[in-house]
This record gives structure tokens, sequence and C-alpha cells, in this order.
């Protein structure tokens, strides 16, 4: 059973084996994690460029601070949406698909987690320097938190409560 198809197969209205479903349902993975995977890796490459502009120098030691989380925030985003195909190259083969499943939901999640904090961050302190308020900084990233956290989490618990009691 996965976060997609709650109640597993006779819930989903599938008439598949569990090899079956465990093969359409890790195609299903590869196909979000990409979308999720290429923004990381774009984002992480801008981030790591930063440090050799001329800016870069002037920056207070907070911003440098934050820079630094950012992009370390970034790397673990990169490492943990890659990570579910190094551990499908490493179990290929093994019968092993509905544990793959399991394991690469769970880094995609910290891969999207850390994600939107590292988008947070690029903006805190894009706008720190852009605007050289940092209240106005500190507000907008606080927003833009606030969204990733509704469309990302609490809408879909949201809908999948609401479906789940619809079910009952």
């Amino acid at each position: 059973m996965t976060a997609q198809e709650p109640g597993g197969p006779a819930a989903s209205g599938r008439d598949e084996t569990p090899q079956e479903r465990a093969d359409r349902v890790w195609n299903e993975t590869l196909q979000e994690v990409r979308v999720a995977q290429t923004g990381a890796q774009i984002l992480f490459g801008f981030l790591l460029s930063v440090a050799f502009t001329p800016l870069f120098a002037g920056l207070p030691d907070f911003d440098r601070n934050l820079y630094v989380a950012t992009v370390v925030l970034g790397a673990v985003a990169t490492g943990a949406l890659i990570a579910p195909v190094a551990f499908h190259r490493f179990l290929a083969g093994h019968g092993m698909k509905p544990e793959l499943i399991r394991v690469a939901a769970r880094l995609i999640a910290v891969g999207l987690v850390t994600l939107a904090l590292t988008i947070t961050g690029a903006l805190l302190l894009l706008l720190r320097t852009a605007t050289g308020n940092p209240a106005v900084a500190w507000i907008l990233g606080g927003v833009v938190l606030a969204w990733f956290t509704a469309a990302w989490l609490v809408l879909p618990l949201v809908v999948l409560r609401r479906t789940a009691a619809r079910r009952r």
C-alpha cells in the first residue's frame, strides 16, 4: 500500500498483480521525481555560482551564513531526490520493488522538504540583497514557505481526508 493509493488494489479499482502494481507505482514515482529533481539540480547549480560573483564578497556575515545553509540544503535536496535512482540500481533484479517504493517515497519527501527550504533560503537571501529591507525579506520568505507548506502538504492531506470520509 502506498500514499498514492490508500486501500491498495481493491480501492484503486485495478486488476493487477502485486508485481504489476509495484512496477506501475515505481514508474509513477520516477515521473514525479524527475520534475522535482531537475528543479533542485538547476537551483543548486545557480547557488554554487553565487559565491564566485563580485557582490558575494561584500555580503554581511548573516547573509554569507544564510548562503552556506541554503547551499547545504540544496545539496541535501538534490541528493535525496537522486537517491531513489541509485537505490534502484543496487536493488534491481532482487525482487524488492515494494521496499524500494517505500524508501523512495521517504527520500522524495525529504527531498521536497529540503527543496522548499532551499528555495525559501535563496529567496530570503535574494530579497535581503535586492530590497535592502530584512523585514520585508523575512515576511515574503515566510509567505512563500507557508505557500509550499499549504500546497505540498496541507492541501494533499485535506483532499486525502475528505476522500477517506466520503468512502466510509
